[in-house]
């Protein structure tokens, strides 16, 4: 393995099984990684600690809501579900600014991926894609080999776009060189 992303970064993991926050600590050992079991520590943490990387779970925790403040935060948020597994989660991840959207069956690899994830970001890569070259043959087992067809508008928008987050065009909206320009 190259160089080590994780190592020293904060990390906050928020999952209302106690379990899953254990795994995540053990496997993410060379960061400095805080846990919380439910939305209300979450938030509190959220808004007044740093920290380099956010994962939260969907379901137990309210992770969409957790999700809009971490990116309001700017702060860089993966998602990580088992029970909410689905097209419509991952779309709502996509649209609300996670930089990835992982299966807890996954787990055994978190640092792997999220290693792979904060190199494409150092990189310029978009992660969107690291994610769909690296988790797309699991998502057609999972979702059925057309599920992007229900949303071919999106799909269409999101494979020219991809490689600027919710969270880089909120920057860049408000950014006023750029819009003086008129861009």
């Amino acid at each position: 393995m190259g160089k080590d992303y994780l190592k020293g970064l904060r990390i906050l993991a928020v999952d209302d099984e106690p379990d899953v926050l254990e795994t995540i600590v053990d496997t993410l050992e060379t960061a400095r990684v805080e846990t919380a079991t439910n939305f209300d520590d979450a938030v509190y943490l959220i808004e007044n600690k740093n920290y380099d990387l956010v994962i939260l779970d969907i379901m137990g925790v309210n992770g969409l809501e957790l999700l809009r403040r971490t990116v309001e935060r700017q702060i860089p948020t993966v998602m990580l579900t088992a029970h909410a597994i689905s097209v419509d989660t991952l779309l709502e991840s996509i649209r609300e600014g996670a930089i990835s959207y992982l299966p807890k069956e996954k787990l055994a690899e978190l640092d792997h991926i999220l290693n792979e994830i904060l190199e494409a970001q150092e990189k310029g890569i978009p992660t969107w894609k690291l994610l769909f070259e690296k988790l797309g043959e699991y998502f057609d087992k999972k979702f059925g080999p057309n599920w992007r067809e229900r949303d071919k508008e999106f799909w269409s928008e999101f494979s020219r776009t991809y490689h600027i987050g919710k969270g880089i065009k909120e920057r860049l909206q408000r950014d006023k060189t750029i819009l003086s320009k008129g861009i």
